[in-house]
Order: structure tokens, then sequence, then C-alpha cells
């Protein structure tokens, strides 16, 4: 399950996008339109910043806008970000691998495996869907 903290970072990152590229969003304007708490949005807006997925601008046009255009912004990215890692075992973890405390051997442990299908689909998911990607999806009939 994916953390509030990491929806609102998703949100705010597609209110973006829909912006026209270079125009900037204010954090008011984005914490109304999205429903998001503005102060817990200007942490993570500055998170987002300090990772490079986003700059500030200052001045009466100033607020936030993408670095990236959301093509290049996947969604596996932004939440290792702000979640940490996707998979659900420690010893699955690209970016934290360390065996399970209670493991006598990865190559045998049933339940890495069936795990480790599960880790594989959703990275492959998540590590290949851009904001630019689930924008379209927005505009699919139901």
């Amino acid at each position: 399950m994916i953390s509030q903290k990491a929806k609102y970072a998703l949100r705010a990152l597609l209110a973006l996008s829909r912006a026209a590229r270079g125009e900037s969003r204010m954090i008011g304007e984005i914490s109304r339109e999205q429903g998001i708490p503005k102060k817990f949005l200007e942490q993570i807006l500055l998170e987002l910043k300090r990772a490079g997925l986003v700059t500030s601008r200052r001045g009466r046009l100033g607020g936030y806008v993408l670095a990236r255009s959301p093509e290049e912004v996947m969604y596996g990215e932004v939440l290792r970000l702000i979640d940490g890692p996707l998979a659900p075992l420690p010893c699955l973890s690209l970016t934290a691998y360390r065996r399970c405390e209670d493991c006598r051997d990865e190559a045998s442990c049933e339940i890495r495996h069936v795990f480790e299908r599960v880790t594989l689909a959703t990275r492959a998911v998540l590590d290949r869907t851009s904001l630019a990607d689930s924008l379209q999806l927005e505009d699919l009939p139901v």
C-alpha cells in the first residue's frame, strides 16, 4: 500500500503536468485543486525539488514547475523517493537489499519466489508508467 504522502506527491506532480510546458503553479492553487493540506504540500514539494523533479520560481509569476517532461517522470521513481523500496520483502529490493533475518536459503524460499513475481510485475508497471501515460488514461472512456 502506498502512503498518503506518496498519493499527494503524485497528485501534485500530475497537477504540474497538466500546466502548459514551463508554466508554474502556486502551492495554494494546487492545494485547493487537489485537496492536499497546504503545509503538507509544501514539505512534499521541497522533497520533490531536492530530488530534481520540480523547480521553483520566485515572484509574482512564481510557483512550482516540473523539472523534466511528464514523459520522463515514472511512477516508480516517485514512489521510491517518497515511500522507499517497492519490494514487499527486503531480499527483493533493488535499492535497499538485505537478507531476511529468518531466511535459511533465498534460492529455495517459496515465499520469496511468489513475492518475486509480484515485485517484478509491480516494477514493470511502475517503472514504465510516466505521468504523461496516466494523464492519457484520464481521457479514456470508462
